[in-house]
């Protein structure tokens, strides 16, 4: 493990595996560095493979307020002690932190983009606008595993006779443990999952995109 310290004074963990260009891995909600070690071993014979904890996960420390600007500020720190430049992947939510970094001028030199969860027109429902509110009064009442399974059934769709039985299992207890980062996605995303178009100034991102679909995902 390395750190480095971000603009505001935040700790950032990661992991440095593979010789060759910088690719840095974004992971999504309730994601780790850790996460990444699958695709890392897959990336690492042709890149210098970067795998970041996003602050308040892992090994990496946190400090309020919460602002999508710090996020960006941490992904720039990484990249510029990883080598200046970076081509970038990211999962999720860390998909469209990936792309706020992009339209903010940060050195992505080309960016894979899995599944972003932009809601931008009829097919799904928008999520509920107290979303972000709700995810912060579970966590500071202490009900960590409600705002994990609020997560999964109202942002990810997941039907609840899934997850109820997911909370006897053994990875329960590091997901709670980052319950309180999942509201930082919520706001990651913005006004983005409200059914309205995506900002017309991203169109002025030069970096080329690889947008993925998973094979196994809902039909859009």
């Amino acid at each position: 493990m390395e750190t480095v310290t971000s603009k505001d004074g935040t700790t950032i963990a990661f992991d440095r595996t593979g010789e060759g260009p910088t690719r840095v891995v974004v992971g999504g909600a309730l994601n780790g560095r850790t996460d990444a070690a699958p695709l890392a071993a897959l990336l690492s014979p042709s890149y210098t493979v970067i795998a970041y904890d996003r602050r308040g996960r892992g090994d990496s420390t946190d400090t309020q307020p919460y602002a999508v600007e710090r996020e960006i500020e941490d992904l720039a720190a990484v990249i510029e002690v990883t080598g200046g430049s970076a081509f970038a992947f990211g999962h999720s939510s860390g998909a469209a932190l990936i792309l706020e970094s992009a339209a903010r001028g940060l050195p992505i030199m080309k960016q894979a983009l899995y599944e972003p969860p932009y809601i931008v027109d009829d097919s799904r429902p928008p999520l509920p606008k107290e979303y972000v509110d709700h995810l912060d009064e579970l966590v500071a009442s202490d009900r960590r595993g409600e705002a994990v399974e609020y997560f999964m059934t109202v942002a990810v769709g997941m039907p609840p006779e899934m997850v109820t039985p997911m909370r006897d299992a053994p990875m329960w207890k590091s997901l709670e443990d980052i319950a309180h980062t999942i509201a930082y996605d919520g706001r990651m995303m913005g006004e983005h999952m409200s059914g309205a178009p995506l900002p017309s100034d991203w169109s002025s991102i030069d970096v080329p995109n690889l947008v993925i679909g998973g094979g196994v995902s809902p039909a859009l």
